[in-house]
């Protein structure tokens, strides 16, 4: 058992509820002399969990006190102490968002989940992608495109229709945002060895921000997206509740709703 916990909550009721019975049964230490992080919330709070403390290359355990918890695990004050002797252990790499603003400006930040692109006003952006110096779409317009890992497929991606993508299949998904031009593109597949370029075809009358999970870049001109092999983010689950069954049921519901 990784008997040494750092426990981080958010200040919501049920979190605080949470805690106060972690509390009474775990030996709670420092940071640095933790050999797991507890995170009591709901996903975005394990989102900007992760960002603030990857640095400390700790196992990440989510209890989920939120509404769906994709990334989180069940809580059971019963079985609590049982559940953290057996763990699953699952690695997962965020992306690297570089944007240069209109003024110039360059913003970077990771994403584990996606990195959107969005109309900011009430005109439809249009942005051309590439991949590794190929066209992947010279000019889609539309309510913008998502870059998604497989980690966050199931997220903002998986809401707009595209598709879930198993956690070792080393691959991203591009996929649009209410495409109107042209209508039908569906978005693509490719490796995650790929450097995106999205660039704003019209800056003045149809401007776009780039949001790396929750962290905003407004005015963006120039997006470049890849996959961050250096940075390694590694989250723990229940024997019986992995990120890669609760992606599978995700995949098996999809495509049983397509039928």
């Amino acid at each position: 058992m990784r008997d040494k916990v750092y426990l981080i909550f958010d200040k919501t009721k049920a979190s605080l509820k949470i805690k106060s019975l972690l509390v009474k049964k775990l030996n709670i230490t420092s940071l640095k002399k933790s050999n797991i992080v507890i995170v009591v919330g709901g996903d975005g709070f394990m989102l900007q969990t992760l960002k603030r403390l990857y640095k400390f290359k700790k196992p990440f355990y989510g209890i989920n006190s939120g509404n769906y918890g994709f990334l989180m695990n069940s809580f059971s004050n019963k079985t609590i102490i049982k559940n953290l002797k057996i763990l699953n252990s699952v690695k997962i790499y965020p992306l690297q968002m570089i944007v240069i603003n209109k003024n110039n400006q360059t913003k970077k930040s990771i994403a584990i989940n996606e990195v959107s692109i969005l109309r900011q006003s009430k005109q439809a952006s249009s942005i051309s992608i590439t991949a590794n110096k190929k066209n992947i779409i010279k000019n889609l317009i539309s309510d913008g495109v998502l870059v998604s890992t497989p980690a966050g497929s199931t997220a903002y991606n998986l809401s707009v229709h595209g598709p879930i993508l198993n956690l070792d299949s080393r691959k991203i998904a591009v996929t649009p945002i209410s495409p109107f031009r042209p209508r039908r593109w569906k978005g693509t597949i490719i490796s995650d060895k790929s450097k995106i370029l999205i660039k704003n075809l019209d800056t003045s009358k149809r401007p776009i921000s780039a949001v790396a999970d929750n962290f905003e870049v407004r005015n963006a001109k120039i997006i470049k997206i890849n996959a961050n092999k250096k940075i390694c983010f590694e989250l723990l689950y229940d024997k019986n509740n992995s990120l890669h069954k609760k992606i599978k049921i995700e995949q098996t519901r999809k495509e049983t709703s397509n039928n």
